[in-house]
């Protein structure tokens, strides 16, 4: 969730964290704080807000190695004294993560003689290091994670230490050297442009962090040589274009995502082994979170109906805790943009813990989901900034329908590549997102209805508008309307309805008809002529997009849903690229 870095090299820290954390920002911007070292001294400046908000006081922050952090609130509110870094003594810590055990470990410190200035977890971490040292900072930061319960990635400044070191467990954490010094992140897009090359910590390990190099540690303290890897032109720098917020940029890149998928599939994936994986399972689960999860839901579907064995999805988060009863013979599917999702990857390792073969779906091919897989299947997304999945979720589904297409691949493909063309053009539409988008704007709530393949859909345009325009939605299976959810529809509430299956679109016209006799208000997309052709100046808004089979008009819908909840969220006001109280990347529980 929080956004850690870290430098020590020959130029200014402060600058240098300072333009990591803005990069950072996604994973959290309730809060931000940068901790420098010079001349055994520690200097620090946070505050509650933005990353900006720090610029003004860079010039206060001496030395040339450093820690910063950007904050996703867990314990404690977004204000001051809960920013990080925390000091203590000679210390100064960020930390991504949750402490399970931080109530206990606070009152025994508290009995110690300490005093607590803020009301987070992290703080105990940095009271337990400073407690514990005598000399070693690695040999403190041992001692006082080994009381720790949770998960963490930390990053500690030591008053006598012109550099900082880094723990992790359970977040990530990566290192790099540059030209200038070397680095520390959660995310390699905050090295992109400065570090050449890279090195993906494992769990449990360790590393001290200077100017001059960087030395790896596993858990028990022996110095171990991980290979780094050279930072390659897809964690180049990435930035709006011509756009005015990352949303937008990135919903216009569904095409080039679409392209980029089906080519890495194509050419890295054994398509024999994988169908044939498939086609010899027990059952197939897959399992996600937020979008990710969404996009499980429309690849069950498609798988369901490409298996012979029972196909389904869950929520990362309820399967770790009632996972479904997983055979050598079953497959699970971990859907992640991340690779890093606490809850999918706690799944994932209980599937493989049970004998079940685990695929990953994701965007970032050195995340922890990819050490647990036994296959990787890769979404070619590219730095997705906006914190709200787009392009992400557009490449996951064109993995999942690859992964469904079994010998037929090679058509399935060129379908996509074909609708790829439509949705680039559909990505620069103003006209029809705008009109919806007010009608979204000027109601108390909005549902989404859908279905067939339209109701997964439909869910996830909901999951979209709600995220960055903050207007209460629902997804619903069409027929589900007149089973409760009808009586919340009047003339203040807006249907959005999907029809994009022939065989289905009169069910959903049922639908329609329903709400428009109880005077509630209806946006129709489609790509049925026919169907638009009927409700022409029946209903607020008809948006005809290009033809398309109902099986893959997702991604045209998809498009065309994400573009309306863009354009929602800025005639409201709303920040699309950073809504309140989310963050990307969700790292704990």
């Amino acid at each position: 969730m929080c956004g850690i870095v870290g430098y020590a090299g020959r130029g200014c820290a402060a600058q240098e964290l300072y333009s990591g954390l803005k990069k950072l920002e996604y994973r959290g911007y309730d809060s931000a704080g940068i901790s420098t070292v010079c001349n055994g001294s520690l200097y620090t400046v946070k505050r509650s807000g933005r990353v900006e908000g720090l610029q003004s006081s860079l010039g206060c922050l001496a030395g040339s190695a450093g820690i910063g952090h950007t904050r996703w609130a867990t314990h404690g509110e977004a204000n001051d004294s809960n920013a990080h870094p925390h000091v203590c003594g000679r210390f100064a810590l960020v930390h991504n993560g949750i402490i399970e055990n931080y109530a206990e470990l606070r009152e025994e410190l508290r009995a110690a003689g300490h005093t607590f200035l803020s009301q987070t977890d992290s703080e105990v971490i940095v009271r337990l290091i400073d407690s514990c040292y005598g000399g070693d900072i690695l040999g403190a930061m041992r001692l006082a994670c080994a009381r720790l319960k949770g998960c963490w990635a930390l990053a500690v400044l030591c008053a006598a230490f012109n550099g900082f070191a880094v723990a992790r467990r359970g977040s990530p954490v990566i290192v790099g050297v540059g030209r200038d010094g070397c680095y520390a992140a959660s995310d390699i897009y905050a090295l992109a442009g400065r570090a050449h090359s890279y090195c993906v910590l494992g769990e449990g390990d360790m590393a001290l962090v200077t100017a001059g190099g960087i030395q790896v540690f596993n858990g028990e303290g022996e110095e171990i040589f991980p290979p780094f890897e050279r930072v390659t032109e897809r964690f180049a720098e990435v930035g709006t274009d011509d756009c005015p917020h990352y949303m937008l940029k990135e919903i216009r890149e569904n095409a080039r995502t679409m392209r980029a998928t089906c080519k890495k599939f194509l050419s890295s994936v054994d398509v024999c082994a994988l169908s044939a994986r498939l086609s010899s399972a027990d059952k197939i689960v897959l399992v996600g979170c937020g979008t990710a999860y969404n996009a499980a839901l429309a690849g069950a579907r498609i798988l369901g109906w490409a298996c012979d064995c029972p196909v389904s999805a869950c929520i990362a988060g309820e399967a770790r805790y009632d996972p479904p009863s997983f055979t050598k013979n079953s497959v699970c599917i971990a859907v992640s943009q991340s690779g890093e999702t606490a809850d999918t990857l706690r799944a994932a390792e209980i599937a493989r813990g049970a004998g079940a073969c685990v695929i990953a779906v994701t965007n970032v091919g050195y995340s922890a989901v990819t050490r647990i897989a036994h296959t990787v299947l890769p979404v070619c997304a590219g730095a997705e900034v906006c914190v709200a999945a787009t392009k992400s979720y557009i490449g996951q589904l064109v993995c999942l329908h690859l992964m469904a297409a079994g010998a037929r691949i090679k058509e399935r493909a060129e379908c996509i590549l074909k609708l790829a063309d439509e949705v680039e053009k559909l990505a620069s539409d103003g006209e029809y997102a705008s009109t919806i988008a007010k009608l979204c704007a000027r109601s108390r709530a909005v549902f989404f209805l859908g279905r067939g393949c339209d109701v997964e859909v439909a869910v996830e345009g909901s999951l979209k508008l709600k995220e960055v325009s903050y207007i209460f939605s629902d997804g619903y299976p069409a027929g589900e309307l007149k089973h409760g959810t009808l009586a919340l529809v009047d003339e203040t509430v807006l249907s959005v309805v999907l029809v994009c299956d022939e065989g289905l679109a009169d069910k959903c016209l049922n639908a329609v008809e329903q709400i428009l006799s109880r005077r509630g208000r209806v946006a129709v997309i489609t790509t049925l002529p026919r169907v638009a052709e009927r409700l022409k100046g029946r209903v607020q808004a008809v948006w005809l997009l290009p033809p398309a089979p109902f099986h893959v008009a997702c991604f045209l819908s998809a498009t065309a849903l994400q573009l309306i909840a863009y354009r929602t969220a800025v005639l409201l006001g709303r920040d699309p690229d950073k809504p309140r109280n989310l963050a990307k990347s969700v790292t704990v529980e």
